[in-house]
């Protein structure tokens, strides 16, 4: 199945342009161990710091920033070696993912909102690695065929499509069905138009048909999650009779949630083959502007609306 882009993003000034391009990596068991020792310690970090910013304001009023923290973590590879197996640059992302839950959260706060405040990541809660500054601690081989990690070594990947561009960050994630993958963000040249068909279409999503054109035309709901319904009660039966805390029943969260991942690549495949044939067909694309996120208030609708995933569909029309 093939991985799809993430997000594009123009840049303006220099007509340069970042793309994200997404890969399967086939670690060995020993590399999937060293992986989540890797993740084990990037979230033990996380939570270090999320407490050390708590206790500083309960205790004595101060804020932390970014730069007071990152500068303790030499003290802290001293005081627990372990850390050194964190490429460092990857161990100061960290740092910037905890200033940016603090920033997103205060940001909230001021325009009256009620968010959550930034949460500790229980064990097996912290998913990827970021590697801001690549190839440092993460480097693909000329061949295409290995993917060289800090600490890990090389590793099997797919590179299904060709990597275009100058490969800026670099991102090592584990799926919750346990699959591993890495996500390059790259500075790519801005690409040329596409071919002028001198078409215009306008398009209404719904539930009964998916989408409607304004030139007659239909496309099917598939209602995905109703198709999957049957086979994810029937998991989801199986893992409740479970007990709780229990191996057996951590291993089988993983049946459940490749249900759940089944259902989202086929949407995301669905999505992605319509806007690419409906984006080569048209010249302008006008597309009905729905609150999605107003309109599953309604509990009558949320679950179809839902499968529907209008917003995917949108974006993806979009970008």
């Amino acid at each position: 199945m093939a991985l799809s882009l993430d997000h594009s993003l123009a840049l303006s000034d220099n007509r340069v342009m970042l793309r994200a391009f997404k890969y399967r990596l086939y670690p060995t068991k020993q590399q999937q161990r060293l992986l989540a020792q890797q993740l084990e310690e990037c979230r033990w970090l996380y939570n270090l710091l999320l407490s050390e910013r708590r206790d500083a304001w309960e205790q004595q009023q101060e804020s932390l920033r970014y730069y007071d923290q990152a500068m303790t973590l030499p003290i802290l590879k001293a005081t627990r070696p372990q850390l050194a197996q964190v490429n460092a640059q990857a161990l100061q992302n960290g740092a910037v993912r905890i200033d940016l839950a603090f920033k997103a959260y205060f940001r909230r706060v001021k325009s009256g909102e009620t968010p959550g405040y930034p949460r500790f990541r229980g064990k097996g809660r912290y998913d990827s690695i970021t590697y801001p500054q690549a190839p440092s601690g993460c480097k693909l081989d000329s061949d295409g065929k290995r993917l060289r990690l800090h600490g890990v070594g090389p590793m099997k990947i797919v590179l299904h499509r060709p990597l275009e561009g100058t490969p800026k960050t670099a991102t090592v994630r584990r799926s919750s069905t346990g699959k591993w993958y890495v996500c390059f963000s790259c500075e790519c040249a801005e690409p040329a138009p596409l071919p002028k068909t001198g078409q215009h279409v306008g398009i209404d999503v719904g539930l009964k048909t998916f989408a409607t054109f304004s030139t007659g035309e239909e496309i099917a709901n598939p209602r995905f999650f109703r198709a999957e319904e049957q086979a994810l009660a029937k998991v989801q039966r199986a893992h409740s009779k479970l007990e709780k805390d229990t191996p057996e029943r951590a291993k089988h969260r993983h049946a459940v949630a490749r249900v759940h991942e089944r259902i989202a690549w086929r949407r995301s495949d669905f999505a992605h083959q319509h806007s690419r044939r409906i984006t080569d067909g048209y010249d302008l694309i006008a597309v009905e502007d729905l609150s999605v996120n107003r309109m599953t208030h309604n509990h009558c609708l949320a679950k179809s609306i839902h499968d529907a995933a209008w917003g995917q569909f949108a974006n993806l029309l979009s970008y």
